[in-house]
């Protein structure tokens, strides 16, 4: 029987910090608590992560290349419709949010720290500019494809999608509805043919 190799106390210290950030908020996670909770000595914790605001970049960045892997995936199911591959897209960002303030990871982060790290901002902008600029070229190849209507303006409709998504995710979470987002995202779709 193989043995599960054990994390290493790099990767342990960004997964209870990304939870501590997103579910109590970056301000008030201190290092000690990080400490704490990862059972990692600050001294190794420094070895890897020269700041607070380092690790933060690092599993902001993390985060990032995870979504951006699943995206590509989901983008490459070309024997999908491109319907049927927006409709994963919209799924993968609004049902795989972990436990956070503000319903959506990236919008927590970026809430907290957008004043004090222009890193982190300039990150989370590119990473939602890149969604953007995936969905404008789904919708463009749904118009190719006749799914959609050919007079759709389509960098507003991509930014809409986003803009849909995010704020969406934060009033679900706020007004405790788990069926809000599901009955806007039918609405968009529906805005879309």
């Amino acid at each position: 029987m193989l043995k599960k190799a054990k994390p290493s106390n790099r990767d342990t210290v960004m997964r209870i910090a990304t939870a501590l950030f997103l579910e109590k908020g970056y301000q008030v996670t201190s290092m000690d608590e990080i400490v704490a909770e990862s059972k990692v000595s600050k001294t190794n914790i420094y070895y890897h992560f020269k700041s607070k605001e380092e690790l933060l970049t690092a599993i902001v960045n993390q985060m990032i290349g995870h979504y951006n892997q699943i995206i590509d995936e989901i983008v490459l199911k070309t024997h999908l419709s491109v319907t049927e591959r927006i409709g994963e897209f919209t799924v993968l960002l609004s049902e795989r949010q972990p436990n956070c303030l503000g319903g959506c990871p990236f919008l927590t982060i970026y809430v907290q720290t957008s004043h004090e790290s222009d890193s982190v901002r300039e990150v989370i902008g590119r990473f939602f500019q890149n969604q953007i600029i995936t969905l404008e070229n789904l919708l463009q190849e749904g118009i190719a494809k006749k799914e959609f209507n050919a007079h759709l303006p389509v960098s507003q409709i991509a930014a809409l999608i986003v803009s849909t998504i995010e704020g969406g995710l934060f009033l679900q979470h706020t007004i405790e509805d788990s069926t809000l987002l599901p009955n806007i995202l039918q609405a968009l779709a529906f805005m879309l043919k």
